[in-house]
């Protein structure tokens, strides 16, 4: 059971392993706080829907699989939503259209077809709820760079007039602004993806356990 929810935070991180879900990435990575509220709302639809079409994947017939599982993550999607515009009207503006396409994100149909509707509960739950957590880490890791070198912020939260939002010396004076855009969130995680196989390839290296039992 652990291996379920650990390997969608590790080894097949959907961001920076398997590159799923790169549209929302790019597009709401801009501000940290933006990036937080976007990687709940995928774990709360994950979770869920995992959970239904868990339960229901003997009753939905084979010829109508796909759409069955859409409208299912369909009505997850629209409570977020709904939740977002009623008690977060800012955080709901500034995801704007990546709200609904949670309905077509590649990891949450991705996970439905490849695990949910094949597996029982509680396994289902635990790769969703995995999933959600390495995609809202890879989100926020993202959103953490972007937000201090392209703007010299850090925005942990904001509500009407309320905003708790650190400013970084220097940065904001002359923030490498490119990272601010969608073209500069590419280099950010090209460059993310590239420290993680750098470190893979070295910890990998054949004469590295050598060369440790050499020196004790």
């Amino acid at each position: 059971m652990i291996k379920e929810l650990t390997k969608g935070i590790f080894r097949e991180n959907p961001v920076l392993m398997l590159l799923l879900g790169l549209c929302p990435t790019l597009g709401v990575s801009g501000k940290f706080f933006n990036a937080i509220g976007m990687g709940l709302g995928v774990i709360f639809v994950l979770v869920c829907s995992n959970a239904v079409i868990s339960l229901m994947k003997k009753i939905i017939p084979n010829q109508v699989r796909i759409p069955g599982y859409i409208v299912i993550i369909a009505t997850f999607v629209t409570i977020v939503e709904l939740m977002l515009r009623a008690f977060s009207p800012v955080l709901y503006s500034g995801l704007g259209i990546f709200i609904p396409l949670i309905v077509v994100n590649c990891i949450v149909l991705g996970r439905a077809e490849a695990f949910a509707g094949k597996n029982r509960l509680l396994p289902s739950v635990l790769d969703g709820l995995g999933m959600g957590i390495g995609f809202t880490l890879s989100l926020m890791l993202i959103a953490f760079i972007r937000e201090i070198l392209g703007a010299g912020t850090l925005t942990l939260w904001e509500s009407g007039s309320t905003v708790y939002r650190f400013v970084i010396p220097g940065l904001s004076e002359a923030p490498v602004s490119v990272l601010a855009t969608p073209a500069g969130a590419l280099f950010v995680v090209g460059f993310v993806i590239a420290g993680i196989n750098a470190v893979k390839q070295y910890r990998s290296r054949p004469g590295k356990d050598a060369r440790k039992g050499a020196s004790v």
